[in-house]
């Protein structure tokens, strides 16, 4: 029996990745590197400070220092998230069908505490969940499981007993670690990258998500 749901944020509920690739082109791009949509999807599921420390990594600039570049990045994702992002078809809607469904219902996201804020208050949805966690207060970001067993824990909920809805492939990887099931709304582009397998059930969109589907996943 499913007890909980934890949800991912950027590119499941939220059309964010768009902003994200933007302004990662026009933070990266300010430090000469310049990113390609594979390279903008690599690090899809990290942390902020670990995609500029992957870029740094890549490739080391001069000038501003990667906290600098960080603090930046979020507080430019955030302005544009919270000004011009729109739910993803069938978002609200799932949502709201698996809080009528389980006892505990949260966010568990590789973005900042600022960008989920702004996001939720965008969709209006944020009284809906019970917790509301970032990544980046913890050691390690997705594919590692620590986001998602730690909103188990402040549910109060077993991993086993926990779905988590994620649309990237480091986001699937980690809840499956996690102990829990998953269902992997990927983006078009990414669909056939052969690491979904691991997801419990696939869905095109969040509209695709009704009782019959819930059931398929939770054994009913």
């Amino acid at each position: 029996m499913l007890r909980a749901a934890i949800f991912d944020l950027d590119g499941l509920l939220i059309d964010s990745e768009a902003i994200w690739f933007e302004t990662e082109c026009e933070v990266f791009g300010s430090v000469g590197i310049k990113l390609t949509p594979e390279m903008g999807a690599s690090t899809q599921g990290f942390r902020l400070d670990e995609v500029v420390a992957h870029w740094w990594q890549y490739q080391p600039w001069e000038g501003p220092t990667r906290d600098e570049i960080a603090q930046r990045l979020g507080t430019l994702v955030a302005e544009r998230v919270a000004s011009r992002a729109k739910a993803l078809p069938g978002a609200v809607d799932a949502v709201r069908f698996a809080r009528s469904r389980v006892e505990g219902l949260a966010i568990a996201s590789a973005t900042s505490d600022a960008i989920i804020h702004a996001a939720l208050q965008r969709l209006g949805i944020a009284a809906l969940f019970d917790v509301v966690h970032s990544a980046e207060s913890e050691a390690r970001g997705k594919p590692d499981p620590a986001v998602f067993l730690s909103a188990a824990r402040m549910l109060g909920i077993v991993p086993g007993d926990c779905v988590v809805f994620e649309d990237s492939v480091n986001g699937v990887i980690a809840a499956k670690a996690a102990g829990m099931r998953c269902i992997a709304v990927p983006e078009a582009a990414q669909a056939a990258d052969p690491r979904y397998a691991i997801a419990d059930m696939r869905l095109r969109t969040l509209e695709a998500l009704d009782a019959r589907a819930w059931d398929a996943v939770t054994g009913a």
